[in-house]
């Protein structure tokens, strides 16, 4: 299972990195066709193949779960669904948008990432310099590298103890199995401590709204609607896009 699970992140990784060695250098990439053949298994070893190809197709339809979880979209995302449930602007700035800003951020941050995949592991195997096993141990290095150096130490030893296996004697013998989800509750949790940072200012101008509505006599009145206008000028007049988004760009 681990094998199958590394045939579908590495072409992920692959296709990643292709994209942006197409954006920068211009280069051509020819994609090979496919052919299916429906017909009847002739022996054990086509029902086999036909077996491998289905389950590795199963992983690929999971396969942009997977490439979300190891980049830093997870932290991205979560931070502006935060930022948004904080100001009380319900649905402004749509779904579409946060996830369209979240995702070319993530391009502009793991762009150092697949350059170093394109450069040491594609361009050798490209050029038969390496085999296909050497590729496939050198493609994962630097997404590995950057989800361990974003990775807390305790959620990785939580991963290792429920495998049970022997701590290894470097981080570049961890399985992606392993490094994966470790990074992903690790952003997890970053993400949230980033939404409570953001909650604090707004929470506060709610409080203050609230005290002066109760003062007033007007019970009746909901404090979030008169405090929404408040905490959008607020968040204008403090930049606070360029704010956050700048902060978010310098935590990796």
């Amino acid at each position: 299972m681990k094998k199958f699970l590394l045939l579908g992140f590495i072409p992920l990784m692959l296709v990643a990195t292709l994209t942006w060695a197409t954006t920068a250098h211009g280069a051509e990439i020819k994609i090979p066709s496919i052919t299916l053949n429906l017909n009847s298994p002739n022996g054990p070893k086509q029902l086999s193949g036909i077996l491998q190809i289905v389950i590795i197709l199963t992983i690929l339809s999971v396969a942009p779960a997977i490439l979300l979880l190891t980049t830093s979209f997870t932290r991205l995302i979560i931070a502006f669904s935060f930022l948004r449930h904080a100001l009380g602007t319900q649905q402004s700035p749509p779904n579409q948008v946060l996830i369209s800003l979240a995702l070319f951020m993530t391009f502009f941050i793991m762009q150092p990432v697949w350059k170093n995949a394109y450069e040491n592991a594609y361009v050798p195997y490209r050029d038969g310099f390496i085999t296909g096993d050497e590729f496939l141990n050198k493609v994962q290095v630097p997404f590995k590298n950057f989800m361990l150096k974003h990775t807390r130490k305790k959620d990785l030893a939580l991963f290792l103890s429920l495998t049970k296996t022997p701590k290894p004697k470097s981080p570049a013998n961890l399985s992606l199995v392993t490094v994966i989800p470790a990074f992903a509750i690790s952003e997890i949790k970053t993400a949230f401590e980033i939404g409570f940072l953001l909650y604090i200012p707004f929470l506060i101008l709610d409080m203050v709204v609230a005290s002066i509505l109760l003062s007033m006599g007007m019970m009746m009145l909901p404090p979030v609607m008169i405090s929404l206008p408040f905490k959008i000028m607020l968040f204008i007049l403090v930049d606070g896009w360029n704010l956050l988004i700048g902060s978010l760009m310098k935590s990796f």
